[in-house]
């Protein structure tokens, strides 16, 4: 009699068990789903507006969308930029951008710095990439901010390490200038949205691919 109590007291909290999983396992997809709805999903900010600085286990599994390279030795030994600059962009905001051409709300964007390393490789003379030095983000959101030129934010955490655990939104003069002129400041560029599109070959051939 004992041992029949046990299997039936068994049988039930497995029951009761399956009941209980069947029924968290939708409202944790729809968690999930709702989560993973936007490229800010990725993203922590602090109580006072700051950002702070994600694990580069994280972005470094994005999409990657281009490396542009202005080094010293071609500015006159003094690049603003002189770094290569490695982008990628959320994967769920690159998976919109693909069937639309259009960066959607939450887009996430992130640039990460190395420095020019050496000069001269097996393959021949370039630039090559040496240690990691910087990190910055961009990120469009209308509510956070919605008077920035798109809706775009930027953020840097330094260009030198160790980098800062938190950044503040640059002011719209030192980062969106830029932008503004060379990436949308005319009728031809204007569907690019403040980003330098023309530079990441991977954004562009999604974009030639919808004309397609």
């Amino acid at each position: 009699m004992k041992k029949k109590i046990t299997m039936t007291l068994a049988t039930g909290l497995a029951a009761a068990l399956g009941a209980t999983i069947l029924f968290q396992l939708p409202v944790r997809q729809a968690q999930a789903a709702e989560g993973e709805s936007t490229g800010l999903s990725f993203l922590t900010y602090t109580a006072d507006g700051k950002i702070v600085r994600p694990e580069p286990s994280l972005y470094r599994k994005w999409v990657y969308v281009g490396t542009p390279l202005t080094p010293n030795d071609m500015n006159d030994g003094e690049a603003s930029f002189p770094e290569f600059h490695a982008v990628y962009m959320d994967p769920i905001s690159f998976a919109s951008f693909e069937k639309t051409g259009v960066y959607p709300e939450g887009t996430v964007l992130i640039k990460e710095l190395s420095a020019v390393g050496a000069k001269e490789a097996s393959s021949g003379t370039g630039y090559f990439m040496g240690e990691f030095t910087g990190l910055e983000i961009t990120v469009k959101d209308s509510v956070r901010y919605n008077d920035e030129p798109g809706n775009w934010g930027y953020y840097s955490f330094g260009h030198k390490y160790p980098l800062k655990d938190e950044a503040t939104m640059n002011r719209t003069a030192s980062c969106n200038a830029c932008h503004e002129k060379t990436a949308a400041n005319n009728a031809q560029n204007l569907s690019k949205d403040w980003v330098f599109e023309q530079y990441y070959p991977v954004l562009s051939a999604a974009r030639a691919a919808l004309k397609k």
